[in-house]
């Protein structure tokens, strides 16, 4: 009995170890990661990873100082209304998209700002329900251990902008030829209106689809400021 005893105590280590390196992976090492990039820039993402392997990517990271403020107006008019009220999750629009989507008339999405940060931030492209799950996690993450105005800051800095631009700044060198802190309400929403699907949608000589949303963009910019719909980003970043 005592050497089966020891036998089967043998084995407990391998498994206290296997449990422990899982948890660090799953718990430990995310959480590392973003309280890492609450202060210190992100130097890549997985998705600019896979697109440097077929085309030219452009990215400079700038803080939210060195941005148009009208680039928060565009990008919570177009993406995100709720964002300064939210944990993360809207959970109306979520209801909304469900709604739509068994219709059949079409995919609608629900994502929030967070979520897409923290989508673009730290996993690859890919559509799963696992996928969908770690993202979760990484948005509670994030909404818990950042600031808003560094949710915003790092959004505006990884998204991609098409033509292989990812970040404001890039993007407002490319199409405009001067910097993120220039960019006019038009210009500003001009990239926001691309934002659902920047590799067909085109800046320069848009369509009338980028056109007609620009222009509502701009329209609902007027309102983001007059009810503060901004006010957790622009009021209290650096």
């Amino acid at each position: 009995m005592r050497v089966l005893w020891h036998r089967r105590d043998g084995r407990y280590p391998w498994v206290r170890r296997t449990l422990v390196v899982l948890f660090g992976i799953v718990f430990v090492l995310p959480v590392m990661l973003v309280l890492l990039y609450r202060v210190v820039p992100p130097p890549t993402t997985p998705l600019i990873i896979g697109m440097s392997f077929s085309q030219e990517v452009r990215q400079d990271w700038v803080p939210l100082s060195a941005m148009s403020a009208n680039l928060v107006k565009a990008v919570i008019a177009s993406e995100d209304g709720k964002f300064c009220s939210h944990s993360g999750f809207d959970w109306q629009a979520i209801q909304e998209a469900l709604e739509y989507n068994a219709s059949g008339q079409g995919v609608r999405g629900a994502s929030t700002i967070s979520q897409q940060t923290a989508k673009n931030l730290f996993l690859p492209p890919a559509r799963t329900w696992i996928r969908k799950g770690v993202e979760a996690y990484f948005t509670v993450l994030v909404e818990g251990l950042w600031p808003k105005w560094r949710i915003m800051e790092t959004y505006l800095n990884i998204v991609e902008l098409g033509d292989g631009n990812f970040g404001v700044e890039a993007a407002a060198q490319d199409y405009y030829g001067k910097p993120a802190a220039e960019l006019t309400r038009g210009e500003a929403a001009r990239l926001a209106a691309i934002l659902p699907n920047p590799r067909n949608y085109r800046v320069v000589d848009a369509g009338p689809y980028v056109t007609r949303r620009t222009n509502q963009i701009v329209g609902m910019m007027g309102a983001v400021t007059r009810d503060r719909l901004d006010d957790c980003v622009l009021s209290y970043a650096p």
